[in-house]
């Protein structure tokens, strides 16, 4: 069984990268993808514990990116990405900073608002990743009692985009951040040795983009994914006959803070389009 998208505790997974391994194993994953957000960073550890248990790490990434001449977010997974990169490391690290710092300003709103948790706390959820993102803030939220759920009313309650037009009001702890170009999250994953996909088009409304990033050197298109139904699976298998795109897959678990009921291996791609993609990575086709 493969699965090309999972995280670890390096970004916003529960789990640890020994237990989301363990799991994969447990689940019959043979093939894993290690994509977290905007980093590279446990990897090399990832693809050591892998090898002693049997399961085969793909070095990957998602990069948390924006169409900017469309006005929605885009995210591109890189596979085969060489760990620790410069062209990785200098495009993603401000954005991971700036994260992590609007993770404190949101946290600061909430305790204003008068839930009562601390920094240090939320914190510590977030031990051994590269910061705090808002499931770590939540996870402090239902420890404390406040919910009885990561998503759920007081999620969009506190961290709500807002859409006037639509009547959805803005979280009270809303704090936007600036996400990377598309095209240069594309352009940094080739750089790094890595094979760019399109991730969840589906899901971030990226189909009317895919021509753009395929002239920006978009390899790879996402068609299994939990937020996918048949019928965008099909629009996505689509779009990579027309554009000569490789087709992945995966549950993009996320342990505990999972919002779907995907599990390891869920949405496996097979061996052909594993096959495909170590192709077009190492020169083949």
């Amino acid at each position: 069984m493969i699965d090309l998208h999972c995280h670890t505790h390096i970004s916003d997974n529960s789990y640890t990268i020994e237990e989301v391994i363990q799991l994969a194993k447990e689940h019959g994953v043979e093939h894993l993808a290690i994509t977290d957000h905007d980093t590279t960073k446990g990897l090399p550890s990832a693809i050591l514990y892998g090898a002693e248990n049997g399961v085969n790490i793909i070095p990957g990434i998602e990069i948390s990116a924006f169409d900017f001449s469309r006005g929605t977010r885009a995210h591109i997974l890189g596979y085969y990405v060489t760990p620790g990169h410069s062209a990785i490391s200098q495009l993603c690290d401000p954005l991971i900073k700036q994260r992590h710092e609007a993770s404190y300003q949101m946290v600061e709103r909430i305790i204003e608002a008068g839930y009562n948790i601390t920094w240090l706390g939320v914190s510590q959820y977030a031990t051994g990743g590269t910061g705090v993102y808002k499931q770590h803030i939540m996870h402090a939220l239902l420890d404390a009692g406040y919910t009885a759920t990561i998503y759920g009313d007081l999620y969009k309650k506190l961290f709500a985009r807002g859409d006037q037009d639509k009547g959805i009001p803005t979280g009270i702890a809303y704090t936007s951040i600036t996400y990377i170009d598309m095209f240069d999250a594309v352009k940094a994953i080739t750089e790094a040795g890595g094979v760019p996909v399109l991730a969840h088009p589906g899901q971030m409304h990226n189909f009317p983009a895919i021509s753009d990033l395929v002239d920006a050197g978009l390899q790879g298109i996402e068609v299994w994914h939990p937020s996918h139904d048949t019928a965008t699976e099909q629009r996505a298998k689509d779009a990579a006959a027309e554009f000569n795109l490789i087709q992945t897959g995966g549950s993009d678990f996320h342990g505990f803070y999972t919002d779907s009921q995907s599990h390891l291996g869920s949405k496996s791609p097979g061996i052909q389009n594993l096959e495909a993609l170590r192709n077009r990575a190492f020169g083949k086709a």
